[in-house]
């Protein structure tokens, strides 16, 4: 059984078909325009769209700030769920992760739009109270929000 109180998660209806949504994330082309709130910028280093593929993401910021971010598929269902890690790298090889964590995204569909959640599980709770106070609900919110955007537009 899963601690929840381990947890962090995100549940927001957004006005647009999950087949877009599901676009948006599916194509790293899309994904690196919402992928970390603006005005950050995303480079997709990696983007192995399977179970054990590698998915890295580098994010850089206008001040000089810089966030490395490899990881690691861990399960897709298409257009319903995927599950990626920091605690491994492509072809399921251990990672040493600056913050810790495996996220499930699932979509739904919720009258013409999408149920788009996101959790976040965390090891102990002291990584999940860092991850709350490095923004979480402010940065991936943001991102969801610009997500919700790049769908719109595919």
């Amino acid at each position: 059984m899963t601690d929840q109180s381990l947890d962090l998660e995100i549940s927001r209806l957004l006005n647009v078909p999950r087949a877009r949504v599901w676009k948006a994330w599916a194509d790293p082309a899309i994904l690196k325009e919402w992928w970390c709130p603006r005005p950050w910028k995303t480079e997709v280093r990696a983007f192995d769209f399977y179970p054990g593929g590698a998915f890295h993401t580098f994010m850089s910021g206008p001040d000089g700030g810089e966030s490395d971010n490899p990881g690691c598929f861990l399960d897709i269902a298409p257009q319903e769920r995927i599950v990626f890690t920091s605690m491994l790298v492509g072809g399921w090889r251990p990672a040493s992760p600056w913050l810790a964590f495996t996220a499930i995204l699932t979509m739904a569909d919720e009258g013409s739009g999408t149920r788009y959640v996101a959790r976040v599980l965390h090891k102990d709770d002291a990584e999940r109270q860092r991850h709350e106070e490095l923004g979480f609900y402010d940065g991936w919110g943001a991102c969801i929000s610009q997500l919700e955007e790049a769908a719109q537009n595919v």
